[in-house]
C-alpha cells in the first residue's frame, strides 16, 4: 500500500503567541533603554540629598533678612547671566542659598547674604544634572522629550502585555508568584514573571505618571474635564516695564499677605517683555515642593495683580499637580522616596532576567536539535 501523504500542518498563530513575541523583542530593545532611564530615576529620587552630600558648604549659611533679600534680588536682576534667567529659588531652611535656573539646564548658587557665586552646575560638569536631562529630555531638548513620550508609551504597553501573559488560570494563583531555583530556564522565567506581578501596581503607577508628565497639558485638560473643574485663568496678567525702582521687600510682603498660610519659594523676575513679578508658593496641603500656587505682583507699586491658590482648584487640577511629586518620590517622606528608588531598579532586573531566560532557552533548544540530528 502506498502511504498517504498528508500536507504539512500549519499552526495558526494565536494572539498569545503574538503577544509573547512582541513582549520579548520589545523587552530586549526598548526595554533596555527604559531600564537605563529608570535607573536614572532612582538616582534622581535622592538628587537633593546628593547635592548636599557633594556640596555640604551650601547648607552652612544663615538665612538672609528681608533687606538682604532685596539687595541680592536687585543684584540678580542687574547681572548679565551667560544664559537667560528663568527663575530664582529663595533661600530656605533646607537649602539656605539662592538657586538660579538658567536655560540649558544650568543652575547657579549664590551666597544668601551678598549674592556672591558659590557653585555652577550643568549637565556638562554635574553627573546628577546630566542624568536629569537624560531622564526628562533624553539629552535632546524638545525632540528628545517627544521620543521619551513614545518610549514611555511602549513601556506601558510592555507592562500590560506582561500582565496578560502572566495571568494564571483559575486555581493556579499560588504557583504564579512562586520563584524557582532550578532548572535555569524556569528560574529566570519565574523570577521575571513573579517579581513583575508582585510589583505591577508600583510599576504601572511610576510609568503612567511618567507618561502623563510628558503630556502634562493633555493630562490636565483631561482630568479637569473628567471632574468638571471650573476653569481658572490660563494666562497670568502682564505688565509693561517702566523706569521706576523695584520695591523688592514690599512686593514679597504683599505676596505673602496674599497667601498668608503658604511658603514663598520661586520667583520669575521682571523682564523686558513682562515686568510683573511672578511668585510660586506652596500651601499647607500641596504636595509639590515648590508649590503650584501663584501670586503676581506689580514690582513698582507692590500691588497684587492676581492670586491663584492651588488648594482651591477643582479635584482634577489638584490631581494633576500631584503627579510630579508622586512620580519623583517628593511626597510621603523617606518611605515613598525609597519605594520610588527601588521601582527604578526593577526595569533593569526585568531586562537582565528576560535576556537570561531567552538566552538559556535558545541554548537549550539548539542543544536539543543537535542531539536529534
Amino acid at each position: 500500500m502506498t502511504p498517504v501523504s498528508h500536507p504539512p500542518v500549519r499552526h495558526r498563530w494565536r494572539l498569545r503567541d503574538v503577544l509573547r513575541k512582541l513582549h520579548l523583542w520589545l523587552g530586549l530593545s526598548i526595554g533596555l533603554l527604559f531600564a537605563v532611564l529608570a535607573l536614572s530615576g532612582t538616582v534622581l529620587a535622592y538628587q537633593d540629598e546628593l547635592l548636599k552630600w557633594r556640596h555640604p558648604e551650601l547648607t552652612r549659611h544663615a538665612l538672609p533678612t528681608a533687606e538682604q533679600q532685596a539687595v541680592v534680588l536687585q543684584h540678580i536682576q542687574d547681572t548679565r547671566w551667560p544664559l537667560p534667567l528663568r527663575s530664582v529659588d529663595l533661600p530656605d531652611a533646607d537649602l539656605p542659598v539662592w538657586q538660579l535656573f538658567l536655560d540649558g539646564q544650568v543652575r547657579v548658587y549664590l551666597d544668601p547674604i551678598d549674592g556672591k557665586p558659590l557653585l555652577l552646575r550643568s549637565p556638562d560638569n554635574d553627573a546628577v544634572l546630566w542624568l536629569r536631562y537624560l531622564h526628562t529630555h533624553l539629552l535632546g531638548g524638545k525632540t528628545g522629550e517627544l521620543w521619551l513620550g513614545v518610549i514611555s508609551i511602549v513601556e506601558l504597553s510592555l507592562l500590560l502585555i506582561g500582565l496578560v501573559l502572566w495571568w494564571p488560570r483559575k486555581g493556579h494563583w499560588r504557583h504564579a508568584v512562586h520563584m524557582y531555583a532550578q532548572p535555569p530556564i524556569r528560574r529566570w522565567r519565574s523570577w521575571h514573571q513573579s517579581v513583575g506581578a508582585i510589583a505591577f501596581p508600583l510599576l504601572l503607577l511610576s510609568t503612567l505618571t511618567g507618561v502623563t508628565l510628558i503630556y502634562k497639558d493633555t493630562t490636565r485638560a483631561a482630568l479637569s474635564g473628567l471632574f468638571g473643574d471650573r476653569q481658572m485663568a490660563s494666562k497670568l496678567p502682564t505688565l509693561a516695564p517702566r523706569e521706576a525702582p523695584v520695591q523688592w521687600t514690599a512686593a514679597l510682603v504683599a505676596a505673602q499677605e496674599a497667601l498668608p498660610q503658604a511658603e514663598l519659594h520661586r520667583i520669575t523676575l521682571p523682564s523686558a517683555k513682562n515686568a510683573a513679578l511672578t511668585i510660586r508658593a506652596r500651601g499647607a496641603e500641596e504636595w509639590n515642593v515648590v508649590g503650584r500656587s501663584v501670586v503676581v505682583v506689580d514690582p513698582y507699586s507692590a500691588n497684587v495683580m492676581a492670586v491663584q491658590d492651588a488648594q482651591k482648584q477643582g479635584r482634577g487640577n489638584r490631581w494633576s499637580d500631584n503627579i510630579y511629586p508622586l512620580h519623583a518620590g517628593a511626597v510621603g517622606g523617606s518611605t515613598w522616596q525609597f519605594v520610588i528608588a527601588v521601582v527604578g531598579v526593577l526595569p533593569a532586573f526585568f531586562a537582565v532576567t528576560g535576556f537570561l531566560f531567552w538566552w538559556t532557552r535558545t541554548r537549550h533548544r539548539k542543544a536539543a536539535q543537535r542531539a536529534i540530528g
